[in-house]
């Protein structure tokens, strides 16, 4: 887990199409798959530059931000993001 941010994931809302899009989207490499699933990779998650890519790609709910620093977090809404 990061210092400053922690990034989750709700599996259950994301399909293969979105775990392979999430994989990809992020600039820093955050996201990666392992046996076909989305992970967070730990030792990124401090990389994170708040550019919320990821929460536009994913599914409402299925990936959330949060800053640890201040107390708040993100969530996906379900925006689609241009490819």
């Amino acid at each position: 887990m990061g210092i400053f941010i922690q990034i989750t994931l709700d599996r259950g809302r994301l399909s293969t199409t979105d775990a392979q899009l999430l994989a990809t989207v992020c600039p820093v490499d955050i996201f990666g798959l392992a046996g076909g699933q989305l992970v967070v990779r730990p030792d990124e998650e401090d990389e994170c530059t708040l550019c919320e890519l990821c929460l536009k790609a994913a599914p409402a709910g299925a990936v959330t931000i949060r800053k640890l620093y201040k107390n708040e977090q993100l969530m996906s809404q379900g925006m689609k993001v241009e490819s």
